[in-house]
């Protein structure tokens, strides 16, 4: 016979996930807090840069020499060796390791001064470049991970193995929601204009680990049914449904009063998110009241859903309706072999709707305290994969030095940060590694990362695992 497990004061602390205090907190607030289902505002540990973030994740590892490292001097090292006093001895990954020679291979495309800043601005970028003051690009981040899946893993979860909490429920857990009608920590992906998604995305990336399942992402799909299993089935009445939904949830708290299951909770806070959702889902999906002005910064594609821009104007809207985390994935960035037709199509998917949205959330006067991040798992190789000509040419993983932006939510605009050697092979000045960057978010938002953690198995973990430092060169 099982014995149910006894609720005392250090269990309750810790499966409570927020202390008296701000549970006490959440019952000032009211109907903003949630205290009773775990989902009420925890107290920042100080006062926050920004309140909600949206990650732009380009999945694949998008090239840094042709969007945001310009380096003109590759020029004269066109088909050339990579230097061994540059490589010194590095690892590769096993995709070029059979090759001859690592042929240093310039960029195709030409780069420009812009802004005030006078950043050095890709071709490629055009709408981008009509921001540049307002982003903060660094050039500096690096990464242990080699391959796809444990650098993705890495930079969405703080570890290379999975079963961690990603970022967005690291931001969901600490934060809670400022929305009653709409889940906290949102996913959205979309599908590249190539039709070319290369790498998979598996739902782990935005999964809760061994926090709660009430803090994992929920992902919205572009067809008529963005949540599926969300509408009533045939012949169910709206009251009926709120008959069937009490029942349920006395049903499961007698339970939960028995056996103490936290995840017991969630499903009652699950069920009663979903009746909301009925309501909140339609109108947040519907795009018919969008001026014309919107398309314009966002581009035309905005009217077709599942798009990269489609998604970035829904990750404006769900922002200005309370959503913490926006989690966006855009694939197709994996260019082994034809890099230069290819990052093209990728960069027009990507670029005016990206530059669409800072613009947009700061004339909405949402930038101040929204974060945006826009970047990869890693960068490419300064070398050639496969055969070297002037107009045709691809790239290996690199994660020894590769370029992020970030904009609003307290970071300096205008600014580039950190820097690497004439092949963009290895960083000079001013690293910044995964958990840097890490830290770096978690303290715009408010909290400090070594206080940010959650006991599990007898350690209490964090995103940042067990090191990471605030880049605070780069706060307002």
């Amino acid at each position: 016979m099982n014995t149910p497990c006894l609720l005392n004061r250090r269990n309750f602390l810790v499966r409570s996930t927020l202390g008296l205090g701000a549970l006490a907190f959440g019952q000032l607030l009211g109907g903003i807090a949630e205290a009773g289902t775990g989902r009420g505002l925890l107290l920042p540990h100080f006062k926050p840069r920004a309140k909600r973030g949206i990650f732009l994740f380009q999945s694949g590892g998008p090239s840094q020499l042709e969007l945001l490292d310009y380096k003109p001097e590759l020029k004269a090292h066109f088909n050339q060796d990579l230097p061994d006093s540059v490589r010194m001895g590095q690892r590769i990954t096993g995709m070029v390791s059979g090759q001859a020679r690592l042929p240093v291979a310039p960029s195709k495309f030409g780069f420009q001064q812009c802004g005030q800043s006078g950043r050095w601005m890709s071709e490629l970028t055009p709408h981008l470049q009509t921001i540049a003051d307002d982003i903060c690009v660094i050039n500096s981040m690096h990464t242990e991970a080699i391959n796809h899946d444990p650098a993705i893993t890495f930079i969405q979860t703080g570890s290379q193995q999975p079963g961690r909490p990603c970022i967005g429920s690291w931001v969901d857990y600490g934060l809670g929601s400022e929305s009653q009608n709409l889940p906290s920590f949102v996913v959205l992906i979309s599908v590249p204009s190539s039709g070319t998604a290369d790498q998979g995305l598996l739902s782990r990336l935005w999964g809760s680990g061994f926090l709660p399942s009430r803090y994992q992402g929920v992902k919205l799909g572009s067809g008529s049914e963005p949540v599926l299993f969300l509408k009533d089935p045939p012949g169910l009445r709206r009251a009926d449904r709120r008959q069937w939904l009490d029942t349920l949830a006395s049903l499961n708290e007698k339970q939960s009063q028995e056996s103490h299951d936290p995840e017991i909770s969630t499903r009652i806070a699950q069920y009663e998110m979903a009746y909301r959702m009925q309501s909140s889902m339609p109108e947040l999906m519907d795009l018919s009241g969008e001026p014309d002005s919107t398309y314009k910064l966002y581009g035309d594609t905005a009217r077709q859903p599942g798009t990269y821009a489609a998604n970035c104007l829904l990750a404006r809207r769900l922002v200005e309706r309370g959503v913490r985390f926006v989690q966006l994935y855009h694939r197709g960035w994996d260019h082994h072999g034809g890099l230069p037709e290819r990052i093209q199509v990728l960069s027009k998917d990507v670029d005016q709707a990206s530059a669409g949205l800072v613009a947009d959330l700061k004339q909405r006067g949402l930038l101040d305290d929204t974060l945006v991040i826009w970047g990869g798992e890693f960068g490419r190789t300064v070398y050639s994969q496969g055969a070297l000509t002037k107009d045709n040419y691809g790239r290996d993983h690199h994660g020894r030095a590769f370029s992020i932006w970030m904009a609003g939510g307290g970071v300096k605009p205008g600014l580039t940060y950190g820097k690497t050697d004439d092949f963009c092979f290895n960083i000079v000045e001013n690293p910044v590694h995964i958990h840097d960057l890490q830290a770096t978010l978690l303290y715009c938002l408010g909290f400090d990362h070594e206080r940010l953690t959650y006991r599990f198995q007898g350690r209490q973990y964090r995103l940042t695992d067990v090191y990471g430092n605030v880049v605070k060169d780069i706060i307002a």
